[in-house]
């Protein structure tokens, strides 16, 4: 714990952000670091509490109240490697995660939570700082060779976790740069590549592999893949998007989320977005349909591009501004939040649903949209009711669809390796994270979902474990505690 008195003799301080006006005029990180006797205050608040929540709340396990204490004690090399014990990459999350940890703490219950994930960006910003964190090769191998197929956090985290049992491991992805979403998805404004770039030149350092531009099952067969490593994982994440199945879909200016995120990314990369599928807001009346994080990059990166207009539209309710009986302690609420990018303008619509996309010589001009009710249908689950006389026109000029991902795409690699999908449509796995087809495994999205960074981490760290065991008979790599999968739903 921290200081014993410190839940009562200091409050919670967020971090400040620079003025709306100054981050819109750019794509860095704008989160204003607070002193550090102000972070070891906050690592104070931690309290002496019979059984640590926050436990529960992490799906990694991370010994939160150990490192809130080495912080509070300015033992800042030890709370590093305290976080590094469960974490691969606590940049990622310490910048990324909604924080259930936070929602789980103790202290939640009736003041401000601690500051957890933004401890945890300052314990390991510190450590690159301070250079204390450094390449750990094997000192042993084991002859034994992984293909990992996918660069995400899963991937990412099992190819680190492999190398490190002592396995050649190769890292595949089918972009350009390592990073899956985090890398090509995730705007700069909420985490700057920089911080991919040092974990993929530690791991390299290491002896993972990384071969980029790969498109797995094309440009190598699953019978190459197979055939030149002793064990796969498959960390391709739930890259199939949800359609929006309505007349005029079709029409030019309506894009998937993933379609226009991509390229500011690449964009500020430096890389060239070739002009015959450049998206842009700028201008433009944008329509982001879809209420969740990836509907709120396209706001953030819709505003910085200079759009005239910015409407998010959610089918689903307003949330409720607090918890609720359904929903109570420790478990994570689903209230109503307002994320960075919301703040930076954008009007909020909910239970609405789309009717149709009205188009001009092939192009979208607006959407015609309905207000809806959720009712219990007669199988006593809810169902859509259009409210009569609640028709809408909205003028657009781009609507973007960040309505969630339906699953892994199952034709490419996975049909050819002939793994089986469970009813969401994911690779059917055991508790081992073994496939259907033996040697195969799977983490991350396209094992549970989609889901959290937090999560996906887990997942390959967990999948690492599981084929160590399976190579070696038995494995020394760490493992998260059986309550983290149960534990915090349900995000």
């Amino acid at each position: 714990m921290g200081k014993i008195t410190g839940f009562m003799e200091f409050g919670r301080e967020n971090a400040d952000k620079e003025a709306v006006a100054d981050r819109l005029g750019h794509y860095r990180e704008f989160v204003i670091d607070i002193p550090e006797k102000e972070v070891r205050e906050q690592g104070a608040r931690c309290m002496d509490c019979g059984v640590p929540f926050c436990h529960n709340g992490c799906p990694l396990g991370n010994i939160i109240p150990d490192w809130n204490d080495l912080v509070y004690n300015a033992h800042w090399r030890e709370a590093l490697e305290s976080l590094h014990a469960t974490n691969n990459f606590p940049e990622f999350t310490g910048r990324i995660c909604p924080a259930p940890c936070e929602e789980a703490c103790v202290l939640n219950i009736n003041d401000d939570p601690v500051t957890i994930e933004y401890i945890e960006k300052s314990i390991v910003d510190r450590g690159w700082t301070e250079d204390w964190i450094s390449p750990e090769p094997p000192t042993v191998t084991t002859g034994k060779s992984v293909g990992v197929v996918g660069s995400g956090p899963a991937g990412m985290a099992a190819a680190q976790q492999l190398r490190r049992a002592g396995h050649d491991v190769v890292l595949y992805e089918r972009t350009d740069r390592i990073g899956g979403l985090l890398r090509y998805g995730i705007p700069d404004f909420k985490m700057e590549k920089h911080h991919i770039d040092r974990r993929v030149e530690q791991m390299a350092a290491e002896g993972v592999v990384f071969r980029t531009s790969v498109n797995v099952g094309v440009d190598v067969s699953a019978e190459d893949l197979r055939r030149g490593h002793d064990a796969l994982v498959m960390s391709c994440g739930a890259t199939k998007p949800r359609d929006l199945p309505v007349d005029g879909r079709e029409l030019e200016g309506v894009h998937f989320a993933m379609d226009f995120l991509p390229q500011q990314n690449r964009r500020v990369a430096g890389l060239a977005v070739p002009d015959d599928v450049a998206l842009t807001a700028t201008g433009k009346h944008v329509i982001v349909i879809g209420g969740g994080d990836t509907g709120s990059d396209c706001i953030g990166t819709s505003n910085r591009q200079g759009a005239k207009s910015v409407t998010q539209l959610e089918i689903l309710a307003r949330p409720p501004d607090m918890r609720t009986d359904e929903m109570p302690w420790p478990y994570w609420p689903m209230i109503y939040r307002t994320s960075s990018s919301h703040e930076e303008g954008v009007d909020r619509d909910f239970a609405v649903s789309t009717k149709y996309l009205e188009g001009e010589d092939g192009r979208v001009v607006a959407l015609n949209g309905v207000s809806v009710n959720w009712v219990s249908g007669d199988n006593g689950r809810p169902r859509l009711e259009e409210v009569e006389g609640s028709e809408f026109r909205l003028d657009a000029d781009l609507v973007l669809l960040a309505m969630g991902f339906v699953g892994p795409e199952q034709d490419g690699i996975l049909g050819q390796l002939g793994v089986e999908f469970d009813e969401r449509g994911n690779i059917r796995t055991g508790d081992d994270r073994m496939s259907s087809v033996p040697g195969i495994f799977a983490a991350g999205d396209c094992r549970r979902g989609q889901s959290l960074v937090v999560w996906a981490i887990w997942e390959g760290r967990e999948c690492a474990r599981s084929v160590d065991a399976w190579l070696m008979g038995e494995s020394r790599l760490p493992s998260s505690p059986p309550t983290a999968e149960t534990g915090g739903r349900a995000i």
